[in-house]
């Protein structure tokens, strides 16, 4: 096996669809990787995970570092040995959580100094001391630090933010590459920003192509811009990027999301949503997301989706279900996650199968129909 190869086997219209081969095993693209925040993906066993169909899962940097710590995680073997998973992992970077959870956050060019959000304590991570800490948890997929400003401020705030991650992802690169045996095994990828403007997001590409990476991730989406302008920036920042190389849609997201970005030209995504709304009572079915919390489940004998292969579907109803989340049970949480990580797992193969097929324009029409049926 190579260290990272991208290999496309079919496109139709922008969709594509290939493989990512790593040591640690292939990545079917278009991919969803669920989020293991904390060394898990919260109310699944990891072999659990893999079983809905996940070939890969994103860890976070900025939670690890704090909690249990990556020098402590480096000496019990590495982030794949300490959760028993032993395919790919992808982690993020820690800069969105920075600006996202911390207190008392200051950004300098240096990096960002902050303060925990679990217990108050001083911490300072740049673009190098973030690379060191994906290294010691054994990443295979590491992502350049970036700051993710927000869409809505001044043209002039997100182009000297797009500039300084620009120089952040070369000292990104460098710290990597001095990583000798870790980098040798391990890939990196940059992140394009420049928030919904076509020009920045432009010259953000063509300096990350030019410092050179493995893949190359969409930032500074879904951060609250809504679908409309998501999918208007998606339908130029894909084709700026290498076309030869993964392309990474941070933090998405909904089903519908998926789709509309995979027929815009993005190979990879990760989201907390199946998990988080699993655990909150909501699943996502092919005919839109239901409440299991409703009245009206608390004597339905159907499954969650009767289109869904999952041993959530096969086995449980939805009255079961509904008694379960209703009643706070544990045992609620990690069914209703399982369905919804298969859902997602079973929508992505569908793509794959349906690009292979040159049908993918009738799949997604197909899907928004049965999706937004149940609405």
């Amino acid at each position: 096996m190579t260290r990272f190869q991208f290999s496309i086997a079919a496109r139709d219209g922008k969709a594509r669809t290939g493989t990512i081969s790593m040591l640690r095993g292939e990545i079917r693209t278009p991919a969803f990787m669920p989020v293991g925040t904390a060394a898990t993906v919260k109310a699944m066993k990891v072999e659990d995970v893999r079983n809905t169909g996940a070939d890969i899962i994103l860890g976070n940097t900025y939670h690890l570092m704090l909690r249990p710590g990556a020098e402590r995680v480096a000496r019990l073997g590495g982030l794949h040995k300490f959760m028993g998973w032993d395919r790919p992992i992808l982690t993020d970077s820690g800069g969105y959580q920075v600006m996202s959870l911390s207190d008392l956050r200051k950004i300098t060019e240096e990096g960002v100094s902050f303060r925990s959000h679990l217990d108050g304590s001083r911490h300072m991570l740049t673009p190098e001391r973030s690379m060191e800490i994906q290294r010691l948890l054994g990443s295979d997929i590491v992502m350049a630090f970036d700051e993710c400003p927000r869409a809505d401020q001044p043209r002039d705030v997100i182009a000297q933010s797009m500039e300084m991650s620009m120089r952040w992802a070369k000292r990104s690169r460098d710290g990597f590459d001095s990583g000798a045996e870790h980098a040798a095994r391990s890939a990196l990828f940059g992140i394009q920003q420049g928030a919904l403007d076509e020009e920045l997001r432009g010259i953000s590409a063509q300096k990350l192509t030019e410092i050179g990476f493995d893949g190359y991730a969409i930032g500074g989406l879904a951060v609250g811009e809504g679908q409309e302008a998501m999918f208007a920036t998606l339908d130029f920042a894909p084709g700026q990027l290498p076309d030869d190389r993964p392309r990474y849609l941070m933090g998405v997201g909904k089903p519908d999301d998926l789709v509309g970005a995979v027929e815009r030209g993005v190979d990879m995504f990760d989201c907390v949503l199946p998990s988080r709304s699993g655990r909150n009572g909501q699943a996502f079915t092919w005919n839109g997301p239901l409440n299991i919390r409703n009245a009206r489940f608390a004597e339905d004998t159907d499954p969650l989706d009767d289109r869904c292969s999952c041993p959530t579907c096969g086995k449980y109803s939805r009255a079961y279900l509904h008694h379960l989340v209703r009643a706070g049970e544990i045992l609620g949480a990690m069914l209703m996650t399982e369905h919804n990580l298969s859902f997602y797992q079973q929508l992505m193969q569908g793509m794959r199968d349906a690009i292979v097929q040159g049908r993918f324009a009738a799949f997604a029409a197909g899907f928004r129909r049965d999706y937004n049926s149940g609405k």
